[in-house]
């Protein structure tokens, strides 16, 4: 039974489709390896970063650890774009040194509505006060993450997306 799950795994993502990396954001599966590790021989998928051109090397019984992914569906989209808009606050912790390792692990997440959660809040945020360099950092990572793959999700412009963004958080 084992290696049709293994099998099944191979074939979950192929070269050329476009997938997810949680810490690093969109990119291409541009080929797949095979490396000798410590002695043991491993199936790695070789993503390109769509943001930098960075090749990140996924060990393919470890996709599931690592949180890559498919983009998200249009349908999927259109929910992000909701929790964008929604009027609550994802965390109401107020010491700020909580408040920004709860945010942090939203964005370790890799879930497109966690990360949409950081990305509304630190908005309304930089609204209310300055943001602090980590603030910043968190609000540029989340945008970085979650901008391109809204763009590939409804089949639009990155600029289209960021022009939402502007509409949706200067109201």
């Amino acid at each position: 039974m084992e290696p049709q799950v293994e099998r099944k795994r191979k074939s979950e993502f192929r070269v050329g489709d476009v997938a997810v990396h949680p810490a690093h954001g969109v990119g291409e599966i541009t080929a797949i390896e095979n490396r000798d590790i410590g002695g043991s021989s491993q199936d790695f998928y070789v993503l390109k970063i769509v943001e930098n051109g960075m090749r990140v090397m996924v060990p393919i019984r470890a996709v599931a650890q690592v949180g890559l992914r498919p983009v998200m569906s249009n349908k999927e989209a259109d929910k992000v774009i909701g929790i964008l808009r929604a009027p609550e606050v994802a965390v109401d912790v107020q010491p700020w040194n909580r408040r920004f390792r709860a945010y942090t692990e939203m964005l370790k997440s890799g879930s497109p509505y966690e990360i949409a959660k950081v990305l509304r809040d630190m908005y309304r945020l930089k609204f209310d006060k300055n943001l602090s360099f980590g603030e910043r950092r968190l609000l540029d990572q989340a945008k970085n993450l979650l901008v391109k793959e809204l763009a590939l999700a409804k089949q639009v412009e990155v600029s289209a997306i960021e022009g939402e963004l502007q509409k949706i958080f200067s109201a």
